[in-house]
């Protein structure tokens, strides 16, 4: 992409993330997502309706009246933002492209986390670790982040989100929170999320294009997988074609609200052609509860 196309793209993307940061998410991400702790900060007169047990009772004898210690929130947190960039998030036959929103919801993300005072750290993964890159603070590491979301192209096509997770656990060796963003239309990472998801604060966000669970009856039309690159001529106005790819689709829905239940992980499924504010602020209030 040529430079100047890709520093407008990366000025609208700011706009508008930093925008819905500002005016609705950093105060619900501020209460969804809590920091390592309480830390004392300092000491002061005990006021009526106080807690007794946070009296200081050194301070309090040599001055013969009460003081309380007072604690703040630690709220330094690392974030960490797991993107899949495999090739099936080239798709997009209704609304936006799934790599458009992914590229949004994360930009939103990482703005909420900087307004906190968190770090932000991405992978970003295929079948393989396309690219790591380290937590760090500040806006221009955010911009930095939206140029890569926006320009990265990926080596491979593949997809293995389990490798990702392994690959945070190994890399990440602090609790951080994880937000993995996929369409998580494969299978065979469900031990890598009950492991990873006891050790950081996991939570998983499903963008999918609704084509892609119904197919339809168009006739004889050639299709190629985005993933392996192989193309196929199917009969997508044969019943058995509709009602295969129906089954397929009840089946994954199935094995992902079981296999997020079973590891505890909070699972957001968001289509292309909705907006994606209302689903993530209900994720955030959720998890404010």
């Amino acid at each position: 992409m040529e430079t100047t196309d890709l520093l407008k793209k990366v000025r609208k993307i700011e706009i508008k993330t930093k925008g819905l940061s500002n005016q609705i998410f950093s105060g619900h991400y501020h209460s969804a997502f809590k920091g390592r702790g309480m830390a004392f900060t300092e000491v002061r007169e005990y006021q009526y309706g106080d807690d007794i047990r946070s009296i200081d009772w050194n301070v309090t004898a040599r001055f013969n009246h009460p003081f309380v210690k007072v604690f703040e929130e630690e709220r330094e947190l690392t974030v960490m933002l797991l993107i899949d960039v495999s090739g099936s998030n080239e798709f997009g036959a209704v609304g936006m492209l799934k790599e458009e929103m992914i590229t949004e919801i994360a930009g939103v993300l990482a703005f909420s986390a900087i307004n906190n005072n968190d770090k932000v750290g991405v992978i970003f993964f295929s079948d393989r670790i396309e690219k790591f890159i380290p937590p760090k603070k500040g806006s221009s590491h955010i911009l930095r982040i939206i140029r890569e979301l926006i320009d990265f192209r990926p080596e491979n096509k593949g997809t293995d989100i389990g490798q990702a997770l392994k690959y945070l656990r190994n890399v990440i060796k602090k609790r951080s929170i994880a937000f993995l963003i996929s369409d998580f239309n494969n299978r065979g990472f469900e031990d890598a999320l009950s492991i990873v998801s006891k050790k950081h604060d996991l939570v998983c966000i499903r963008v999918f294009d609704q084509r892609e669970q119904e197919l339809p009856a168009m006739g004889i039309m050639k299709f190629r997988d985005a993933e392996t690159g192989k193309t196929y001529w199917i009969d997508t106005s044969s019943k058995e074609v509709q009602e295969k790819v129906k089954q397929w689709n009840q089946e994954q829905e199935r094995f992902l609200k079981t296999t997020f239940t079973k590891a505890g992980v909070d699972l957001v499924s968001i289509p292309t052609n909705r907006d994606y504010v209302p689903p993530l602020m209900n994720l955030f209030r959720k998890r404010s509860n």
